[in-house]
């Protein structure tokens, strides 16, 4: 069967897509930007890949004529506070126009659970999203599921964030709402099990694990199941306002994204039936179960998608081509260069950098400017990294984007996401002479971008200095770095 999978590169998606190869599916992946699409070179010859913005209005012959089925995985809730869910209903209707050239019979679409008559702000635009789609011509299968949780999932994360940094929390009243979470490992289970499978065409269903649960009780279970006690005390009165703030800054969540959240709360999300649970005989996860199997993947380094690597967790939001030339004019650099002896030692250290391993030199003073970002709105080292030692063009990582990331030619390029008076680029790159070279550049934004740079020059003689240091450490413990600068050219 040949399938078409919109959002490919985004958290169901990337978890999707593995399951399909293995049963033999040709799969098309379609992507706003191929560079981004976070796969080992095995994978990728065995997929086609298409860049499509279903935002944009339908070109011919972008699309192939010949898909079986497709899956519907897009969505714009972390882009927009105001009009995400117009966006969400015009990249339905233009996915449907595409349709019309393909022989397509089935579009299977993941939206959320519907409980109430009035709706968010969220689920009522994937209610919309999913009345557009039955429009099209083929036959839809909607599953409906509530919380998702599983190693990288925005739900999961937030918990996480939630209950190891504060062992004592004052919540907002909607912590009392119920919810129905189903583990991520399930939620594939059910996309792959409706496939083709005519019983499951024009025809909606909740999906859920077997534990109803307020997002109370979820907390404390999670620190349950982590060995640890916490204690939660709710208040009458929080404005969605102040439970936004009070979101965005303890967790990883971006503030776009915990406004939506928050309006989503209130809401209860219950699953209505078990119809589908029994029709394909799948036995959901508890939710004890599916914190432990998310925690498995961490430890054993195999987390195959994180939300934060959405490029609505930054400032980008799609071409990542526009940054990949860093500029030669009108801007200030640091450089720094020493030479190695074991330039493969050397590169797993920079394809580390970030994350749990730190920046090599001042972590303090890299955690302390994050926290400074994100007083101001930026995104701050909320993010991490998804791998500790894989790196793919497009990942976050930290307040970096991945511009580039070639271990063949032994160069990686990262742009700031933090707020900044301009714009700023950061290079590791090992030449043909073992020599590592490290450049930081800055293009600076008037006369503002200039005086931020320039005061932070004393800083950046110890921060760059000694991270290229320790960064070659191991094979040169007594170089020094070189041709250190900082000129504007």
């Amino acid at each position: 069967m040949k399938i078409l999978l919109t959002g490919a590169n985004g958290y169901i998606g990337m978890r999707l897509l593995p399951p399909l190869l293995q049963a033999g599916h040709k799969v098309v992946c379609a992507v706003r930007d191929k560079n981004r699409l976070s796969l080992d070179e095995e994978t990728l010859e065995k997929i086609d890949i298409i860049e499509i913005d279903f935002l944009d209005d339908p070109s011919p012959g972008i699309i192939p004529d010949d898909i079986d089925a497709a899956y519907y995985l897009i969505h714009s809730m972390t882009s927009s506070t105001s009009d995400f869910d117009e966006k969400e209903a015009r990249s339905a209707r233009n996915f449907n126009t595409y349709m019309k050239s393909t022989r397509i019979q089935q579009v299977i679409y993941l939206g959320g659970i519907v409980n109430n008559d009035t709706l968010s702000k969220h689920l009522s635009s994937r209610k919309n999203v999913e009345d557009i789609l039955r429009k099209g011509d083929f036959a839809l299968t909607a599953l409906r599921a509530g919380i998702i949780v599983g190693s990288g999932s925005s739900s999961f994360e937030i918990i996480r964030d939630l209950c190891e940094k504060l062992p004592v929390m004052i919540t907002p009243k909607w912590v009392l709402t119920k919810s129905q979470p189903i583990a991520v490992r399930d939620v594939i289970k059910f996309l792959t099990g409706v496939l083709g499978n005519t019983l499951c065409y024009n025809d909606s269903f909740d999906i859920a694990g077997p534990n109803v649960l307020t997002y109370k009780q979820m907390l404390h279970l999670y620190a349950k199941t982590r060995g640890f006690s916490n204690w939660i005390f709710t208040v009458p009165v929080m404005t969605p306002k102040l439970s936004s703030y009070w979101l965005y800054f303890v967790t990883s969540t971006s503030y776009k994204l915990a406004i939506n959240l928050v309006d989503s709360m209130k809401m209860e999300v219950v699953a209505k039936d078990k119809r589908l649970q029994e029709l394909l005989n799948i036995k959901p996860h508890t939710y004890v179960e599916a914190i432990e199997m998310a925690f498995a993947k961490i430890e054993q380094n195999l987390v195959l998608s994180s939300w934060k690597d959405s490029m609505v967790s930054g400032r980008f939001k799609k071409d990542l081509n526009k940054y990949i030339q860093v500029p030669k004019f009108g801007v200030l650099k640091d450089e720094k260069s020493i030479p190695v002896t074991n330039p493969d030692q050397v590169l797993n250290n920079i394809w580390s950098i970030g994350g749990e391993k730190g920046w090599y030199y001042g972590n303090w003073m890299w955690k302390l400017r994050g926290v400074m970002d994100k007083m101001v709105g930026g995104v701050g080292l909320r993010r991490g990294r998804t791998h500790p030692d894989r790196i793919f063009t497009g990942d976050s990582l930290d307040f970096w984007r991945v511009l580039l990331a070639d271990r063949e030619s032994k160069r990686l390029l990262l742009f700031a996401e933090m707020r900044l008076p301009g714009e700023a680029w950061l290079e590791f790159h090992i030449d043909k002479n073992n020599v590592l070279h490290q450049t930081a550049t800055f293009r600076p934004k008037g006369l503002a971008g200039r005086l931020y740079w320039y005061s932070l020059i004393p800083f950046h003689f110890f921060i760059f200095g000694g991270m290229i240091r320790n960064i070659a450490q191991s094979e040169s413990k007594n170089a020094a770095a070189s041709n250190s600068s900082a000129s504007i050219s």
